[in-house]
């Protein structure tokens, strides 16, 4: 008797089986809801967005990576961001414009940008588009953006501000050829992809 117990006490150590009540049972965490501009807020607050590699659009803010725009380069190496108290604190480091095209691996400098107000309106109950407008000292980024039901993929289409028109959820889904940029139709890809992890 004294050995299948202790046999069953081994066996409820290893986790072979399951033992005890319902409070044993591992849950998987909840699944967050990006229904509302304040859920994306505030799961967005503390985490580090990372766009690299395939994940760097042609045309980052409508402009093609391959032109030499001088300081204005829209030819990223990387962009990091980190999200504190509902702005974005931006790190982009820059590749190099050459014989035409955008060499990402060839770094000439970084450039640091820290928001001051990030706006996000009309979304989905899916978060497969919202509304959003990230203004910075000088200058803005107005597109749309949305976001992976795992949280895990934050896809930004944006534009400087001003320039662009045909960029909301209401006009078409993100990445849509919806967007008219200085009077002329957009057909570039402006889809920044960010990798969402924790700080």
């Amino acid at each position: 008797m004294k050995k299948k117990l202790l046999s069953a006490v081994m066996l409820c150590a290893l986790g072979f089986v399951g033992c005890g009540g319902d409070d044993d049972i591992i849950k998987p965490p909840p699944v967050p809801k990006f229904d509302t501009a304040e859920n994306i807020r505030n799961y967005l607050d503390g985490k580090s967005l990372l766009m690299e590699g395939a994940n760097i659009p042609s045309h980052p803010n409508g402009f093609n990576e391959d032109v030499d725009y001088g300081a204005y380069t829209q030819c990223y190496q990387k962009v990091q961001m980190s999200v504190s108290g509902g702005n974005f604190n931006v790190t982009s480091t820059l590749g190099t414009v050459r014989n035409g095209a955008c060499d990402h691996d060839a770094v000439s400098g970084t450039q640091n940008f820290l928001s001051t107000a990030v706006l996000i309106e009309n979304v989905k109950a899916d978060a497969s588009c919202f509304d959003i407008s990230v203004s910075y000292n000088g200058f803005s980024q107005v597109g749309r953006g949305k976001m992976s039901e795992d949280g895990k993929t934050l896809t930004l289409e944006l534009y400087f501000g001003g320039q662009a028109s045909g960029a909301t959820c209401e006009a078409g889904a993100v990445g849509s050829q919806t967007v008219t940029l200085n009077t002329q139709a957009f057909t570039g890809n402006a889809q920044q992809v960010y990798t969402v992890s924790a700080q």
